[in-house]
């Protein structure tokens, strides 16, 4: 007995080293790689060749006879290196077929990045899902684009996420991006963004080169609008594609109460955010009867910012109030306005996969009273869920900080590790 207890320390003292150097790894591939980051925004010319944007670039081009191919078919790819750099990382393009939410056949673009390195640990090399915030009513904010080595300010949204993006691949996981808001930048449509998710996982696990096996584990993950994306997916996932299962998904910072959201930042230092939503709601539900609302001010907002970025609206938009934008008060009250936003809610159904979720309880962008009742929608539905309500007060420094909660609920599952039954938390 004594030998077995002192070979069982032997071995747990083993592996506390082995955690203690990859976390150090980890670590200093994040500090590396934000350095060569930023080093790269300042400087863009010294890192890559001019990457053009996806509107200019043909390999985005739908081809001829899409509707033929199955959901998730590579109809065509490259390899890349991951941002335009000389990283030890494998890295492709695919353009798959999906199909949006008016039922048209299209062709979206995922991102496939793996490490190197073999993978070390039990069956096959996990494929994780992750969903950029992509925040965009223009194809130019696409993840690919910045993936590939794009640099303007479009990238922003991308860029924020390369550190978590590194910490998946320092832990020897395969990772899927894909630009689920499709070629017609669909933002907060939450069919179109749950079918390009689950599309871009299946033209990932049948890319062979990518080197994805049928032991390999499935996991997805978001932040932000990324959650939005990810928890569609997952909403959809038995019906649309009940061939996949995911073994752990996680999700923070999450877009519930719609409507919330717009009004929590209207006339704030975000408010370009309400106007994302309003440009977007009167492109993805046009006999939604919004524009009427609008008056010649607002009619011109739509046009001018019709390929915008989140990030630029941020800018454009300071401090500044939807109202300015209709003759009638209150825009974001009206009935147009709130019944676009509720056909985009989440929590009709319960996903059916194991979920960890979390959000600040004082969160500055995305109250947390709306991530709460989606939380307890979908548990009195049925659903397992490990919730964190987070002590973190922020939208992003939330982010950064409960990501290594996120990051060690998709490994344990990866490991094999069940994950809690019910509602914890």
């Amino acid at each position: 007995m004594a030998r077995n207890d002192a070979a069982g320390q032997g071995e747990s003292s083993r592996a506390n080293a082995i955690r203690r150097r990859l976390s150090a790894r980890v670590h200093l591939g994040l500090a590396g790689l934000v350095g060569v980051l930023l080093a790269a925004l300042v400087m863009p010319g010294a890192w890559a060749e001019v990457v053009p944007v996806p509107d200019e670039d043909p390999f985005y081009t739908a081809p001829a006879g899409i509707e033929a191919n199955a959901n998730g078919a590579v109809l065509n790819s490259r390899p890349i290196s991951a941002l335009g750099l000389a990283l030890p990382v494998a890295g492709w393009q695919l353009q798959y077929r999906s199909t949006d939410s008016t039922g048209a056949a299209v062709a979206e673009v995922a991102t496939v990045m793996t490490p190197l390195l073999p993978w070390l640990g039990g069956g096959g090399r996990p494929l994780l899902s992750y969903q950029v915030a992509e925040d965009s009513l223009g194809t130019r904010c696409a993840p690919s684009f910045a993936l590939r080595g794009g640099r303007d300010f479009s990238i922003v949204n991308t860029a924020l996420d390369i550190p978590f993006l590194t910490a998946m691949l320092l832990r020897g996981w395969a990772v899927v991006v894909s630009d689920y808001e499709g070629p017609h930048s669909r933002f907060f449509d939450g069919v179109n963004s749950g079918r390009g998710v689950l599309d871009g996982v299946r033209a990932a696990r049948s890319f062979a080169p990518v080197g994805i096996t049928t032991d390999s584990p499935i996991g997805a993950w978001g932040y932000s609008g990324g959650a939005f994306a990810t928890l569609w997916a997952m909403q959809q996932r038995a019906t649309y594609a009940p061939e996949l299962w995911f073994s752990g998904v996680a999700a923070g910072g999450v877009p519930a109460d719609i409507a919330a959201i717009s009004r929590k930042v209207d006339g704030g230092i975000q408010a370009g955010l309400a106007v994302l939503m309003i440009v977007a709601f009167t492109r993805i539900d046009p006999d939604s009867g919004l524009a009427d609302d609008l008056n010649d001010r607002g009619r011109e907002l739509l046009v001018r910012e019709s390929a915008a970025c989140g990030a630029d609206l941020v800018l454009r938009h300071l401090n500044r109030h939807l109202d300015e934008y209709s003759d009638t008060p209150n825009l974001l009250w009206h009935t147009q306005f709130q019944a676009a936003a509720n056909r985009q809610e989440l929590g009709a159904v319960a996903p059916d996969v194991p979920l960890y979720l979390y959000h600040s309880n004082a969160d500055d962008v995305i109250p947390v009273e709306g991530f709460t009742a989606l939380v307890n929608r979908y548990c009195a539905l049925g659903a397992d869920i490990t919730v964190v309500h987070s002590g973190i007060p922020g939208h992003n420094p939330a982010a950064a900080i409960e990501s290594l909660g996120a990051m060690n609920y998709l490994g344990d599952r990866f490991a094999g590790i069940p994950a809690t039954t019910g509602c914890a938390g």
